[in-house]
């Protein structure tokens, strides 16, 4: 007598930790419980993934969606509208709302709104200089996925400028913290030199040095305290080489968008909309991303989705904000640069799910094999789309790739053994559930 299962995934090419080559997918109650020949094993559903790739369901662990208090920009429904349209299946949301998500109410008041959302989801805890003493028993909460510290581009409580307040983060915590790593001291000094109306200044602004003179200092704090760290959006060189020699206590992100776009073309030719902090940097710079992909340093992909409207955007630097969004473009840009060569797709399936799991701890996701979540992110290699402002789900509207050509496809999304989003149409609206994390599970 054949096996039965809920859903069967047939047919298709599967890429996870074995490697790269056709296998079904058996599921029951949401999990993975077979992968290989199924032969003639029955479903109650069957998805025919014949020339389409299967990879472990896609893990963005950097957005920010904005609600509550700037819903305006964005909220957690749209955001994870977007993230689902883009093959994403699991989100990290950042603490820069407003109110600030810095206490245990606060992240509760957002894991009751997220039951709107379409994907599973997180949400990091804000380290200030005044919750830095509780943060320990913060960062272990059901739905949070660690703490976030703004060491600059930051203001009011979210910003811990100072060694000593960083060190107290650091004293607290016994998971991973990830940081925004900027010298604000070097940040405000060099304020003067920002041109306004001119956005190539932003990089003159927040210059390599602010970066690499703060990461360093994280580095060292970080090994005194004995405590585990996590660098967002890396952009220079100079900190890839820095970090290959510190992977011990530091994991690395990079982004989509320093990984594809260089200054100063980003700047003349789509002006507020490419500033981001840390900035869009020069050729010199990128090349350095890329070899922290090519040697391993870099661990995962983050979109550090970020939207601001189209007229905050037009504003003249520097009043313009910084941020882009780019949830939902994640993949299709990664995949495009699969298809250049710029790397393998193993190497993508580690940066956007194995890594995410190795570096947070997650619990039960991230990896595509037997008794873990059925998450899984279907691909057509060979698909070409043209990314257009039009087609983004997000409620700003707008993406900084308009017009780029993409080779590789997002053209369904599965969640805990439910299609999400097939072909551009979101199916199931509001499902996503709590990311659970091995450090917080109780006995």
């Amino acid at each position: 007598m054949s096996e039965t299962f809920d859903l069967i995934v047939r047919g298709g090419e599967v890429v996870n930790h074995a490697g790269r080559g056709p296998a079904d997918l058996g599921v029951r109650d949401g999990r993975i419980v077979r992968v290989g020949d199924l032969g003639q094993a029955h479903a109650g559903e069957v998805i025919d993934a014949t020339g389409l790739t299967v990879m472990p369901g896609v893990i963005d662990t950097q957005v920010h969606f904005r609600e509550p208090g700037l819903e305006w920009k964005e909220d957690l429904e749209s955001g994870s509208r977007a993230a689902v349209l883009g093959g994403v299946t699991a989100v990290f949301e950042m603490p820069n709302t407003e109110p600030v998500t810095t206490n245990e109410a606060a992240l509760a008041d957002k894991l009751v709104r997220a039951r709107r959302m379409a994907c599973d989801h997180a949400f990091y805890v804000g380290g200030t200089h005044e919750n830095a003493d509780v943060l320990g028993d913060l960062e272990r909460l059901p739905g949070c996925c660690g703490v976030k510290v703004f060491m600059g581009a930051s203001t009011g409580s979210l910003l811990v400028a100072d060694d000593e307040g960083v060190a107290r983060v650091l004293a607290s915590i016994r998971r991973r913290a990830a940081f925004h790593s900027e010298d604000e001291y070097r940040l405000v000094e060099r304020r003067p030199l920002a041109r306004t109306g001119d956005w190539t200044s932003h990089e003159e602004v927040r210059d390599a040095v602010s970066a690499i003179q703060s990461t360093q200092r994280l580095v060292r704090l970080a090994r005194q305290a004995g405590k585990r760290i996590h660098v967002l959006h890396v952009t220079t060189a100079e900190e890839i080489e820095f970090l290959s020699h510190n992977k011990d206590v530091a994991s690395v992100e990079l982004t989509p968008q320093h990984l594809t776009l260089t200054a100063p073309e980003a700047y003349e030719r789509l002006k507020g909309f490419a500033q981001m902090n840390p900035p869009i940097r020069n050729a010199h710079h990128q090349a350095g991303l890329w070899r922290g992909i090519t040697h391993g340093v870099a661990d995962v992909l983050g979109s550090d989705h970020a939207p601001h409207t189209r007229e905050e955007k037009a504003r003249p630097y520097p009043a313009s904000p910084s941020g882009m969004p780019g949830v939902q473009t994640l993949l299709p840009v990664m995949l495009d640069h699969v298809a250049h060569g710029r790397l393998s797709l193993e190497r993508l399936v580690d940066l956007t799910s194995h890594g995410a799991q190795r570096v947070f701890g997650i619990a039960g996701k991230g990896r595509m094999a037997e008794g873990y979540d059925a998450d899984l992110t279907l691909v057509d290699l060979k698909a070409t789309r043209t990314l257009r402002h039009e087609d983004m789900a997000s409620r700003c509207g707008w993406t900084p790739f308009d017009g780029m050509t993409v080779t590789g496809v997002p053209v369904m999304t599965v969640i805990r053994g439910r299609a999400v989003m097939r072909e551009g149409e979101i199916l199931l609206p509001g499902q996503g559930r709590p990311v659970r994390f091995q450090e917080t599970l109780t006995d």
